[in-house]
This record gives C-alpha cells, structure tokens and sequence, in this order.
C-alpha cells in the first residue's frame, strides 16, 4: 500500500463501481425469487439546470448512507434518481441570461421561448447528476427520470383529468398571490415573509379616520370596516363616507376580524388587493368576483390600471408618492411601522395580490385522509416537531391554485372557447384554443413516489411502492411532503412513503444561515475537490439528528480528513504485518525472521476483542435501523478511531490480539464505515481484501 491515501482515487472507484451494475435494484421477479424484501427511497429531484449546493449534499450524503446500508443487509434496495425543470425558478435563471443579452421573454412566442429553455436546460442537465455521483450517490441510474419526461408529463396530465372528473378542480377567480417581476401567481405556501421598516398613513375618510400601509390601493375601496364591539363607532355603522381623491361614497360596515387596538381601529376594505378583505366581501355576502374586477387598481405588470384614474401607468411606489402627495391635510399623520411582508421567493419582490381568474384544485377531502393517514400511524416523521407541524398545515390547508403564467413546465390540458373550458389531452374543436398556463411544478413532484415508479421498469410500482423513506430538508414540508402525501393517497389508495426523514439547514461554523452576501456559502465540490467526498459526508452527518440545523465549514471537513486518513493506516499495520516488539527484537538476530504467530493461532483478549465488535456492531445496525443517522456515525467513528486503532492495535503490538483477529476487526469495521465513507473503504478493501470484490457489493457484518 501506498504510504498515504490519495482520495484523487476516487473518481476511479466510481468508475469501478458503475461497471459492476451493484447500484441497480433487482426487478420484481427477481427481488421475489431471491426472497428479498424492499426498501426505496425516491430521490427528491435537484434542479436539472443547477449545479449543487451544501444543501443537496446533505440529502445525498444521508439517503446514500441508508441505500447502501440496506443494499449490504440483503434488500432489494432501490434509490431512483431524478432532475425537476423546476418550472419558475429555470425560467427565472434563463430570463435573467436574456437580460444581460438586452432581450426579454417578451421577445418570443411561446413555442420559441420553451424551447429556449429547453436546449439551456439540455446543456446543462449533466451536471447536478455528475455532482452527484461525485459525492459516491449510489443511486440506480438506470431508473433515472426528468419531470418533462413524456411518459412522466402523461401521467401528471391523467392525474388532472381524473381530479377534474372527480369534481376537484374548478376554474374561478380569486386572489391570487402574484409576481410582477416574475410575471405569475403562487400559492399560499409559495410566499415567503419577511420583517420590513414601513409606513403607516392615518387617512381622514370624513366622520372617521383609517390607518393603511397601502395609500396607493384606496382608490380601489369599497368600504370602511370597524369591529361591531367598538363603541367608539357604534353609531356610524351604516353610513356612507366620501373616498378621499376620488366621486365615489362607500359604506361603514362591522366585522369581528378588525383589529381595534392597530391604527385607529378603522381599516379600509379593498376586496381586489387584500385577501383579509376579501373574506370580509364574502361575508357580507357581496359579489367578490364581479367587485374585484371593477376595483382592481394595480395591473400584473405591476402598474396602477385605468380604475386608478389620473395615476394610470404610475408604478405601485410612483403612484404612492402621488396619492401620499395629493391626499394634502387629509393625510393627518403617519408613523414608522415594522410588519411581515410577503415577498416573492425566486426574486424577492413584494407580492401583489390580484384578482385573477385560475385553476384550483379542492384539497380538503385529500388533507383529510392524510391526517388520517397520520393518526393512524402509517406514517412516521423523525424530527422533532415536525408531525406536528405536518398536520397542523394539512388542518388549515386552502385550496390550492395551480396555475402558472410561465411557458417552461407540463400546460394544463384545459380547452377554452370564450368562457367555456373543457379538461382533454387533445383539442374538442378548432374552435376551442389551449390554456396558456402551466401546472405549479409541486404539481408535478407531489406525485413523484407514484408517477417515477409506474413509468420505470415493469413490476416496480407493484413491488417498491409504498416506498420506504422520503427524505428532505424540513423546509419543503409544505411545499412537497404534504402535497406527495395528499397525492400519493389519491392516486392508490396508500401512503407513498412509511417513513419521513427531515434534516435541518446546513449553516456555516458560525451557525449563520449561508448567504451569497455575507460570503459564507460553502462550494461542496471545491471541498471535495480539496479534502475528498468522504471527509464532506462524514463531516455533514457526523452528531446531527433529525430536523435540527447543523454548522458545517472547511474546518469541520479538513478534521474529517483524518479519518480517511486513519483507516489508511490502520489497513497498512493489519496487511503489512504485526510490529510487535518480539517481531522487531528478533528481526535483529542474524539469519531469523518473524513474520508474527500463524493465522489461526488464537490469542487470550480474541474472544474480548471478537465480543465488543459484536456489540459495535449491533449498535451501529440498531441506530441505522432507527433512521438515527448522524449518532451512527458518531458511534462507528469513535469505536474505529478510539477503540480499534487506539486500543485493540495497540494491543495486537502487544501480542494479546491476534493478527487474524485485528484483520477480521478491519474486514467489520469497513463495512460498517462503507455507508458513510464509502471511498477510502472502497480502496482499502481492495488493497486488504483483493479476492473478495467488491466492498459496496459485500454483506452487512452478521452478529452471532
């Protein structure tokens, strides 16, 4: 063996490891015939068009840990990989290559435009799968599968039409959270909020005065609402009041959702640009969608419509210094306000609500057999927390619009002809014109577990699914694992996953979130270029537990370094011979060699020694077996590093442990390493172990 290890080997062992074919899940017949049982993890799908980051590595690190474990223990054990188009955030990334090109997508026709995308897409689609592997991702890449796939886009269409069947989708117009910027409307879970210094405006409205962040949607009220228990306008209810800047009068109305302790405890309503508002027209019973269509004031370019009158064409911050300006002494004072915004998550703009008309699917009977699901036990969540949180999203879930104002992602199968629509995957009619929407891209990834397994290789839905763990970072709970939950139900009947895996944020060592503009994003490929894959994995799972955040930096990874590094060593003492002082005393008389006691000669502390590997052992199985991930590796770290090398090494120098004892010790401590350093002990099975194969193909130690 080489003096050191080299971990630039690397990428010859993932060569060595695809030439073997061990990465690909036996099929039906075959996983039956040998008796197998099945364990399946679905890949959640990185954006094919991004190169990876911290995050990404951690998902693969950890389903990559429990794949290779359970490949080892003799299971059928298929890990199916994807990429998502990722709908909105592609488009995003493209649109912003157009605009360093002086073009914008409003300089193509849609066909042009998708395929644009597309062929950017194309050629960059490698490199998150390459990454991956890189990383050691174990994954059967011969059921790999892109969310635009044809069979795949088929199956999210049928899932559509059959939701529509089944009465649960409508088309209506709502509010719609939207994107000026990015040009489309989110769901409620799409938006993110964040802390923002603003203004508060205390208008006079004539008997009473109303306080507003939003001067510039006044033109767009309708009426004036108080709490009905505030006495202090218990005789103003019913009466009408001048719009200030414009000819109309709108009506005081009560309703219990007014806050009588912000601003003056009067709020304007503004059914077109506020969903609280909204409610409110509901409950009053007034005609919401016809209303919203007449008041709507700021347009989906982002501009004030001809509702606005003389600001017309103003921009939302143009337009509110103007009204701001001209309301003159009927804007009696305003106060500095911290409030929670929401902003778009790809661009960070504010998010208008606007009504528009759209698609939406009815979630509740689909929530609610999920938290059936959930109470009856069906489904387990490790992370602290976070099943209850599931459930708690799944209690108060609203109907979900599904629709998308971009080109890039699966279009609705929806037929329009003036108000009419039809749901078809072909055209009624000549007559009739396609709906220019996509679906929401969680659409699409809410029925991965169930579409990537029935358009793969015959027997795989039959026999993986319910699949085994779905592993994700706990901040797309919302977003993907309740969606898949819901979905997965619909679709067969069965929970799509037994098992939920959350890991928590990577930060960097100073427990800071990692941002571009602080400087803190670690690059996993630069450090694994640096310092090896296997000194990454180990230093992103080594302590963590289930949906906790984790400090990770080139520190922590260079640290991991070492144990590749300890491994190495510890395989040269065992295959090279012992160096006990007896060995090195008689090497120095002349004509005598001493190559250590024989093979099968048996040494007082074996059985001691033999005994504590079974309980390291059956520790380490136990702990994997409980998803207890990162206390696997810290336990498997500290017996190799603390007790095998420290100890049992030292005591092999000693002549009390066998040399056939320590290399059997070696042969089960890297196998039980294998799943989270799998390169170093990939190698180093090769140089101890050279007629035994290979290691990621090996069984899991058997305890007696």
């Amino acid at each position: 063996m080489e003096k050191n290890y080299d971990h630039k080997q690397e990428e010859k062992i993932i060569s060595a490891w695809e030439k073997s074919g061990v990465f690909a899940a036996p099929t039906k017949d075959d996983a039956k015939a040998a008796g197998k049982k099945p364990f399946t993890i679905i890949m959640p799908p990185p954006n094919a068009n991004d190169p990876l980051h911290v995050g990404h590595a951690m998902f693969v690190t950890i389903e990559d840990i429990l794949i290779r474990y359970h490949r080892m223990m003799g299971d059928a054990a298929l890990w199916l990989p994807g990429t998502d188009h990722a709908g909105i955030e592609t488009q995003f990334v493209f649109e912003k290559k157009l605009a360093k090109q002086g073009k914008s997508r409003y300089d193509f026709d849609r066909k042009t435009l998708y395929q644009m995308i597309a062929d950017y897409v194309d050629e960059n689609s490698g490199v998150a799968i390459n990454q991956m592997k890189r990383l050691g991702a174990s994954a059967d890449w011969t059921r790999f599968k892109f969310t635009l796939d044809k069979d795949i886009v088929d199956q999210v269409t049928d899932t559509f039409i059959k939701l529509y069947k089944d009465g649960l989708v409508y088309k209506g117009v709502r509010l719609v959270n939207y994107c000026t910027r990015c040009g489309t409307g989110y769901s409620e879970l799409e938006v993110e909020h964040e802390e923002r210094e603003d203004k508060l405006y205390f208008i006079n409205y004539g008997p009473l005065t109303v306080a507003t962040t939003r001067p510039e949607t006044m033109l767009g009220d309708v009426a004036v609402a108080v709490n009905p228990k505030d006495k202090r306008f218990k005789s103003l209810l019913g009466q009408e009041v001048d719009l200030p800047l414009s000819d109309r009068k709108i009506k005081i109305i009560a309703d219990e959702m007014v806050d009588m302790e912000f601003g003056t405890g009067a709020v304007k309503v503004t059914p077109s640009h506020d969903s609280a508002d909204w409610e409110i027209a509901e409950r009053q019973g007034w005609d919401v969608m016809k209303m919203a269509k007449e008041f709507q004031v700021i347009g989906q370019n982002g501009k004030m419509t001809e509702t606005a009158g003389k600001y017309a064409g103003l921009s939302i911050v143009l337009a509110r210094e103007a009204i701001v300006t001209d309301l003159k002494n009927k804007l009696t004072e305003t106060k500095p306000l911290t409030h929670s915004v929401g902003i778009c998550y790809r661009c960070h703009r504010v998010i208008e609500p606007l009504p528009m008309s759209q698609f939406f699917i009815k979630v509740r009977g689909m929530a609610d057999k999920a938290i059936e699901a959930i109470d009856k036990g069906e489904i387990k969540v490790h992370g602290v927390g976070r099943d209850k949180i599931l459930r708690q999203w799944l209690v108060n879930l609203k109907d979900w619009n599904i629709s998308r104002q971009i080109v890039w992602g699966i279009r609705l199968p929806v037929w329009n002809k003036g108000e009419e629509f039809k749901v078809s995957k072909t055209s009624p009619g000549e007559e009739w014109t396609q709906e220019t929407d996509t679906f929401d891209t969680w659409f699409s990834s809410g029925q991965w577990p169930v579409i990537t397994l029935k358009t793969n290789k015959p027997g795989d839905f039959e026999y993986f699914y319910p699949t085994g763990v779905m592993e994700t970072a706990y901040d797309i709970l919302p977003f993907w694992v309740m969606r898949m939950l819901m979905l997965g139900i619909y679709m067969t009947g069965k929970v799509p996953f037994k098992e939920v895996y959350f890991h928590g944020l990577v930060r960097d060592e100073q427990g800071r979130k990692m941002s571009k503009s602080i400087g803190n994003v670690v690059n996993p490929m630069v450090l694994v270029e640096k310092y090896g894959a296997d000194a990454l994995r180990m230093a992103l799972v080594m302590s963590t537990t289930p949906g906790n955040d984790s400090n990770v930096g080139e520190s922590k990874v260079r640290g991991m370094r070492n144990l590749a590094n300890k491994i190495w060593n510890a395989a040269r003492y065992v295959k090279e011979g012992s160096t006990w002082e007896e060995s090195r005393v008689r090497a120095t008389i002349p004509g005598e060699t001493f190559a250590g006691p024989p093979s099968e000669e048996i040494f007082a502390s074996d059985e001691e020694f033999r005994k504590k590997l079974d309980l390291v052992t059956e520790d380490v199985t136990r702990q994997l077996e409980d998803l207890k991930i990162g206390l696997a590796a810290e336990t498997v770290y500290n017996e190799f590093w603390h007790w095998y090398c420290d100890a049992a090494i030292e005591t092999n120098k000693k002549g009390d442990i066998g040399s056939a004892a320590l290399k059997d010790g070696l042969a089960v401590f890297l196998k039980l390493l294998h799943p989270f350093v799998p390169f170093v002990t990939e190698a180093v099975w090769k140089e101890v172990f050279p007629n035994e194969g290979l290691l990621a193909a090996s069984s899991w130690p058997k305890m007696k």
